[in-house]
């Protein structure tokens, strides 16, 4: 499989820095071409939420290079083992990062939506609300699940999706990397199609766009090269704004073909 990639990230209307941190891999090997993209939303007084967002991605991005390389190039593709990995490691980062803030007297944290692409199968792991969809020519999914109250209680039938979306808890997360005394991520295991795009995405990227508006402009059909990805990403993070989302908005979009 082959991949056109993109992305976008944007402080935002109200806050004075991007705490979202975001990353792309790509890697030929003798099983074929495998891609990771990883989003990292995060939260904390003055820089401490950058830190934390790439702190975690820093931690992901070295497991991809080494440990995955090394495993690749000797024949071992192990799912099991990649989902052990990536569990231990946000549970490190939870550790690491809890210490840190305790020594700063500082609350610092963050989320964390990762998508690995290989031999035809795609791997997620999620903490928090950032999200991971999947776009094809007839419709928009979003895979993962939002660890957040008000998500639950939605899924409760307490709330409907469009309450919220206004609801004064949107924010208030079930955990996180870093302000959790223990964290569980979610995994999520699919097949992968051509003509088919994955959009990994912090929560103030998707709050403000419907998934007509996702399929019209990141969907396959839309995405005939990275450079129109490229300037869809930029419009609909300018439409975003004008809607007047206050949090940092980014986006990673991958096209599968």
């Amino acid at each position: 499989m082959n991949y056109f990639v993109s992305y976008n990230t944007d402080i935002g209307l109200r806050k004075n820095t991007n705490q979202d941190s975001i990353a792309i891999k790509m890697m030929d090997t003798p099983g074929g071409r495998a891609v990771f993209a990883i989003v990292c939303d995060g939260m904390g007084g003055l820089s401490s939420g950058e830190l934390a967002s790439k702190e975690v991605i820093h931690a992901y991005c070295d497991w991809f290079d080494t440990s995955f390389a090394t495993a690749i190039s000797n024949g071992v593709y192990n799912v099991e083992e990649i989902i052990k990995t990536w569990r231990m490691l946000a549970q490190v980062e939870n550790q690491k990062l809890a210490i840190y803030g305790a020594k700063q007297g500082a609350g610092l944290g963050t989320t964390l939506s990762g998508l690995l692409i290989y031999q035809d199968k795609y791997l997620m792991v999620q903490v928090g609300d950032s999200r991971i969809y999947e776009l094809t020519a007839t419709g928009v999914k979003q895979i993962t699940e939002d660890q957040s109250v008000v998500a639950k209680e939605v899924a409760a039938g307490r709330l409907t999706p469009e309450q919220a979306l206004r609801d004064p808890r949107r924010s208030i997360l079930l955990q996180c990397i870093g302000a959790s005394p223990t964290v569980e991520p979610a995994f999520y295991r699919g097949t992968v199609q051509p003509e088919t795009s994955y959009l990994v995405c912090s929560d103030g990227f998707c709050h403000e766009v419907s998934h007509q508006e996702l399929l019209d402009q990141l969907g396959p059909q839309a995405c005939t090269d990275p450079t129109v990805m490229r300037q869809n990403c930029i419009y609909l993070t300018d439409l975003v704004k004008q809607r007047k989302e206050q949090d940092n908005i980014s986006l990673v979009l991958l096209k599968v073909y």
